[in-house]
């Protein structure tokens, strides 16, 4: 008899423990909408909250179960805050195997090259799964990309993270810039790469672009650039309409007409290809540049042969009939 019963307990223990290895590599419940179940578990969560989490929100069958199995498996102490993305039926092991090794859902955060450091915050403000604020940065300090976020990641770290890439990628091009530029420091490097940036929407004119400016400013003529006016204006907000002549000759820090050199600050971010491009232009005897009609510019090495240029741009705007206001040829095209 006692044979038969020791028999009996190890058949009842051998279920048992196959019933709870089935429980936690089996097929978990389906989720209630799609083919994911979402959880958002947060910082600082005891190892009950978060068992009583994924089971409310149909991630995990039994909350006891996995309390059990994190106990069990050592993964109670290595469970990770943020926010995850659960296939339908997927099993408990599943499920702890992601918090365990943090497998967050990213989120994408983009800020495209040349925009302002006020648009920049503006990008992050409509971020609906950061947290926090962040307050604007120096023109000129952020390196426009692509960056992947997790949900309640603070706004201030993330524009942090910004600026230092900026920074980790001005520090390598400016080791290799070109010897003989026209300007002796970095942020006098990224101030003409914002007008870059903000003069041309192609990259293969960037490099062109970049060594009319420094043709330029080497040969001591103004920069002439329509987007430092706007800059001065409205803080790089577009206009909505063509610069007039009475603002082509208005006195402002940032009009390009009307001062030597750079202006006092970047008017945007420049990308890595703008920076690139102003600390190693291409070799070329061009100083003018002006639309052409097509989304590029043509460019032109004398003032007689931009002029031409010019009318030639006019005639184009002439014939798409917009509206042209009254202003002075532009010397780079903006």
């Amino acid at each position: 008899m006692a044979l038969g019963g020791v028999t009996t307990l190890a058949v009842v223990g051998m279920a048992a423990i196959l019933g709870a290895l089935w429980l936690y590599q089996g097929s978990g419940p389906a989720a209630k909408t799609g083919d994911y179940t979402t959880v958002v578990l947060r910082r600082g969560s005891s190892l009950p909250e978060i068992a009583q989490t994924l089971q409310r929100s149909g991630a995990i069958r039994s909350s006891s179960l996995f309390l059990t199995a994190a106990q069990l498996t050592g993964s109670a102490r290595k469970l990770k805050a943020g926010e995850y993305e659960f296939p339908s039926r997927a099993s408990l092991s599943r499920v702890m195997a992601a918090i365990r090794d943090g497998k967050v859902v990213r989120h994408q955060v983009t800020i495209p090259e040349g925009m302002t450091s006020d648009m920049v915050i503006d990008i992050l403000n409509r971020s609906t799964v950061l947290t926090g604020s962040a307050p604007t940065p120096p023109e000129g300090s952020v390196l426009p990309e692509t960056y992947q976020v997790e949900r309640g990641e603070d706004r201030s770290a993330v524009l942090q993270r910004m600026m230092d890439d900026r920074d980790k990628i001005l520090d390598a091009l400016w080791a290799k810039r070109q010897p003989g530029l026209p300007f002796d420091t970095k942020e006098e490097a990224v101030t003409l790469a914002s007008i870059v940036e903000k003069e041309t929407g192609l990259a293969s004119e960037r490099p062109r672009v970049a060594a009319v400016f420094v043709n330029r400013l080497r040969s001591g003529i103004r920069l002439g650039s329509d987007p430092t006016i706007i800059y001065g204006l409205t803080r790089g907000r577009p206009l909505g309409r063509g610069i007039l002549l009475s603002e082509l000759q208005r006195q402002t820090p940032y009009n390009t007409y009307q001062i030597d050199g750079l202006p006092p600050t970047p008017i945007a971010n420049p990308g890595r290809a703008a920076l690139a491009a102003v600390l190693d232009p291409p070799k070329t005897d061009e100083l003018y540049f002006v639309a052409d009609g097509s989304g590029g510019h043509v460019f032109a090495k004398t003032y007689d042969d931009h002029l031409r240029n010019v009318a030639k741009w006019r005639q184009v705007e002439r014939r798409a009939a917009a509206p042209t206001p009254a202003a002075a040829p532009a010397l780079s095209g903006g």
